[in-house]
């Protein structure tokens, strides 16, 4: 749900209802820093709330941070930039714990925004797929419950942890657009390639969202 008006939300939510799916609802940095965000966030009830805040400083701040959304008990998933290393995401794993008990902690690794030109620009000298995959070992030493990545690393991934969720951005209805994603592919090539679930937003929410998610079940099927 990439926008911070609150009416197209509850659009949103209302025409996405279905029971041949499982959905959840993912608000990001947009939403949840706008007047109103966080207040109309606490009052979301009954659905899966995935929180994509991708937290990323020193391990004390993100810790306050996470002490922060102690009131907002609805939310399901929370993310962080696995980047930020193995003590920030320990110390926010462990603070999480505290907090609420049913709140899982996401490692995202390398945006869906990045081409291998692009990730050679802010210094890094391995390959995209060897850096998520460096990247969700440590998670996976970290405990977290879950890495966020493209479909395209999804397969590896499920090699080097079975338990943990992998939750794939970057995925567009067939012949949509790629807009500003580099690393993108259809919802049934990511949960063929090993995605536990996948992260939809443009492909849905533009246009007729009622229509657009019978496309999605229908190229599911």
């Amino acid at each position: 749900c990439d926008t911070s008006n609150i009416k197209h939300i509850k659009k949103i939510i209302s025409d996405t209802k279905t029971n041949e799916i499982d959905i959840g609802y993912k608000l990001g940095l947009e939403f949840f820093y706008s007047k109103n965000g966080r207040k109309f966030l606490s009052k979301i009830k009954n659905h899966k709330i995935f929180l994509d805040l991708k937290l990323n400083d020193i391990p004390n701040t993100c810790a306050a941070s996470i002490k922060s959304l102690k009131d907002l008990k609805n939310i399901k998933y929370l993310t962080c930039h696995v980047s930020g290393g193995l003590d920030m995401m320990l110390k926010i794993k462990k603070t999480a714990k505290k907090i609420n008990k049913d709140l899982k902690i996401l490692g995202v690794t390398i945006l869906t925004s990045f081409s291998e030109q692009g990730i050679k620009k802010v210094g890094y000298t391995k390959k995209i797929k060897d850096l998520v995959i460096k990247q969700t070992k440590l998670a996976k030493l970290a405990k977290l419950d879950g890495v966020v990545c493209s479909g395209f690393e999804a397969k590896k991934i499920k090699k080097i942890s079975k338990k943990m969720e992998i939750i794939t951005p970057g995925i567009r209805l067939p012949g949509h657009s790629a807009q500003d994603q580099i690393r993108i592919m259809t919802p049934k090539q990511a949960f063929a390639n090993g995605a536990t679930a996948i992260v939809m937003g443009r492909s849905i929410i533009n246009g007729n969202i009622k229509k657009n998610i019978q496309k999605l079940i229908k190229s599911l099927n």
